[in-house]
């Protein structure tokens, strides 16, 4: 495995706990459908919450830049289809979680589509 690949899959660890420790039941984790994928899908008491998860080396990361107009039109699509092949009927919420440099700090961003 690549060396972005390894120090992606250990921000996507260190979300996973963090998501746990919010409170947060994963139902998820790299839900695929075709060639999209969801990193986590999480419930937030009643809401459904998709999770998309950027890892990076540099502490110096711009959120907007990360997530471009066909970024967020394939979550929101994989989202939709998740929600159809669940069956499930729920609010849907949409956040991202940037773990950034060496030490792997967090930080969480609710509702991130409805930020672009």
């Amino acid at each position: 495995m690549a060396w972005h690949n390894e120090f992606g899959k250990f921000g996507e660890d260190k979300v996973y706990f963090y998501l746990l420790d919010l409170g947060y039941t994963v139902l998820e984790r790299n839900w695929r459908i075709g060639h999209r994928e969801l990193d986590f899908v999480c419930l937030d008491g009643e809401v459904l919450v998709v999770v998309e998860v950027k890892t990076r080396g540099s502490e110096k990361v711009d959120i907007f830049e990360l997530l471009d107009y066909k970024k967020k039109k394939s979550l929101q699509a994989a989202g939709a289809a998740y929600l159809m092949r669940k069956n499930i009927q729920r609010e849907i919420r949409f956040d991202l979680v940037l773990v950034t440099g060496a030490e792997m700090h967090i930080e969480y961003v609710r509702e991130v589509i409805d930020l672009f």
